[in-house]
């Protein structure tokens, strides 16, 4: 122990360096775990601005069963997004509406067109399968005649009669 100026005396610290453990947490986007507070200071915006776009429906919170409001990762980045409109666009809050339900009708649209360009595909595949089974069934109708290359329905195909018995030695060709 080592004595100050002052007469107290102190521990002396073990010296070497310090080892901080770090945890890392993994939470879901949507799921609400800011209070008020926190969500308003990683928006950096005031908590009664939370509040306010609360009340206009542009943003909507969890609550916990106490009744406290409770922001996700999403919330958040939605609150910075609104933050955006309003502060650097210049938007008032019926803009910033109008904004976000246009932008959920885009998001909506591109879906729907991935799922037009998925069934797209399928129709596609099925379609040359379809294209390839009409082919082969030709294919199996289809005989060669005399002229090279020439085809014809097997349908359409007449037996030639028979030459009879001793007549001519013709061979059929």
């Amino acid at each position: 122990m080592s004595r100050r100026s002052d007469g107290s005396s102190r521990t002396p610290r073990a010296q070497g360096p310090r080892v901080h453990a770090r945890t890392r947490v993994s939470v879901e986007a949507d799921r609400g775990v800011f209070m008020i507070s926190v969500a308003a200071e990683l928006a950096n915006m005031h908590p009664q601005t939370l509040r306010t776009y609360e009340a206009r429906g542009l943003i909507a919170p969890q609550r916990s069963p106490k009744g406290t409001r409770l922001y996700s990762q999403h919330d958040v980045e939605r609150l910075r997004h609104i933050q955006e409109m309003t502060a650097e666009l210049g938007l008032n809050l019926a803009g910033v509406e109008r904004v976000l339900d246009l932008e959920a009708e885009v998001r909506g649209m591109h879906a729907r067109i991935e799922e037009l360009e998925v069934q797209a595909l399928h129709a596609q595949a099925e379609l040359a399968q379809r294209l390839e089974d009409v082919r082969r069934s030709f294919r199996a109708e289809l005989v060669p005649l005399r002229t090279p290359g020439a085809l014809v329905r097997a349908a359409e195909v007449r037996p030639r009669p028979l030459p009879p018995a001793g007549a001519g030695g013709e061979e059929l060709r």
